[in-house]
């Protein structure tokens, strides 16, 4: 059904075809120009590896894992730029139905429905615009239940027999020493009673390491991304859900990637609900549970306190995801908070740089912008830039810096005028 020139979707993380994929692999030489779109690819794609020269197929992603970034280095994969909860309406208003969408799906239920796992984000929207619907059923996904979290069998087309291999899992690294001591401001910060949103990576994970010994209780989640942390608070009892707006008593998210015994607990699970982005992400949705704490991680900030948070210059490295959301949604709440956290330096080439400058590196994309940004955290303090002139946001971001850059970092901001002459 392949023709030379077609645009397929590949669906999102767990959704994402493999029988599929290895047999159009196997067809690369009869083809030329096929496009996918495609995002968080979980294992390689036997379509890229078949085509080392990049003759014969392109991704587009939108938003980059590791193997995503890895092939856009190479030139063959390229970002499309996004806010993940508008992805579906992206395909309403902009985008011309591909011709085929090809989604991995748990085997029918007794409803009629293929349920798309711990991956709904923006599958159906997808899945009402293809010209042809093609599932890939496999038992080797958790069933979630969750507002149309699938599709039914009547807007299917083709049914292809799955391999069964298991959930490809997400390893989630110890946390680092600068990790933990982030974490501990930050739950600090959080009260009894709090629904959060926890960013991808280790430093909002280790966040909810941190919560487990804090005393704190009745937490609620509303996320765009679940995590094993987030399933370790629950399983400890201390996310009840109790006193959020939206679902209570339900742990809501829209994707979730993790370990095995993550995907255990999710499995028909009743206190998870996994609904599409277009129910968690908008931020007049968030807005409305009270005590949102979104806690984000971002790789580099100014001293206005603009994040970037997707790309290293003009080398994509992940994507903006949910986070410009995530942080308008929680300052929006009622009692809401939004953390940005980074470590104070990294190492490139053995030499140690910090991660707070005067000017984000040419070609950085701005993530979060200066007006959005709530509490920006390192190892090194927490500061709230809400409210703060320049000179003051300059002072603040000076004063979690490593101690070995703020004298350099002091200097450049009188030099440039960011920090003006006699400000104390």
């Amino acid at each position: 059904m392949v023709e030379s020139h077609t645009w397929i979707d590949y669906g999102v993380t767990l959704c994402q075809p493999d029988v599929f994929d290895q047999a159009l692999a196997e067809r690369v030489n009869e083809l030329h120009g096929v496009k996918v779109r495609a995002a968080l690819s979980l294992r390689p794609r036997a379509i890229l590896e078949a085509d080392p020269l990049n003759e014969h197929f392109h991704w587009f992603s939108w938003h980059f894992g590791g193997y995503d970034r890895k092939k856009a280095d190479a030139g063959r994969a390229s970002y499309i730029p996004s806010n993940l909860g508008e992805i579906a309406d992206y395909y309403t208003r902009f985008i011309e139905p591909p011709e085929l969408v090809v989604l991995k799906t748990c085997p029918i239920d007794a409803n009629g429905y293929f349920n798309f796992s711990a991956a709904n984000l923006w599958n159906r929207a997808i899945a009402l615009r293809a010209k042809t619907v093609i599932v890939e059923v496999s038992e080797g996904q958790p069933y979630l239940y969750g507002f149309e979290n699938g599709v039914h069998i009547s807007e299917v087309d083709y049914i292809i027999e799955g391999d069964h291999r298991p959930t490809p899992e997400l390893p989630n690294p110890p946390p680092t020493e600068a990790d933990n001591v982030v974490a501990k401001l930050i739950s600090n910060e959080i009260d009894d009673g709090a629904c959060l949103q926890i960013g991808i990576g280790g430093m909002p994970n280790a966040v909810c390491s941190r919560l487990l010994n804090t005393g704190v209780r009745n937490l609620g989640i509303h996320t765009e991304m679940l995590t094993d942390g987030i399933m370790d608070l629950y399983k400890a009892g201390i996310i009840t859900g109790a006193r959020k707006q939206l679902e209570p008593g339900k742990i809501v998210c829209s994707f979730g990637l993790g370990s095995k015994d993550m995907y255990a607990s999710l499995d028909r699970n009743p206190d998870i609900l996994c609904h599409p982005l277009t129910l968690t992400n908008p931020p007049h949705t968030i807005m409305q549970n009270d005590c949102v704490a979104a806690i984000n991680n971002t790789t580099q900030m100014d001293l206005q306190g603009q994040a970037a948070s997707e790309s290293d210059g003009h080398r994509h490295i992940s994507g903006t995801g949910g986070q410009s959301q995530f942080v308008r949604g929680a300052y929006a709440s009622k009692g809401g908070k939004s953390f940005m956290c980074m470590s104070s330096t990294y190492e490139r080439h053995g030499v140690r740089k910090s991660r707070i400058v005067l000017n984000l590196t040419p070609g950085n994309v701005v993530t979060t912008t200066r007006s959005d940004m709530m509490f920006a955290v390192t190892e090194y303090g927490i500061v709230n830039l809400k409210g703060k002139s320049v000179p003051e946001r300059a002072k603040a971001m000076i004063s979690i810096a490593h101690p070995d850059f703020r004298e350099e970092l002091d200097r450049i901001a009188y030099e440039s005028g960011l920090i003006p002459k006699g400000f104390f």
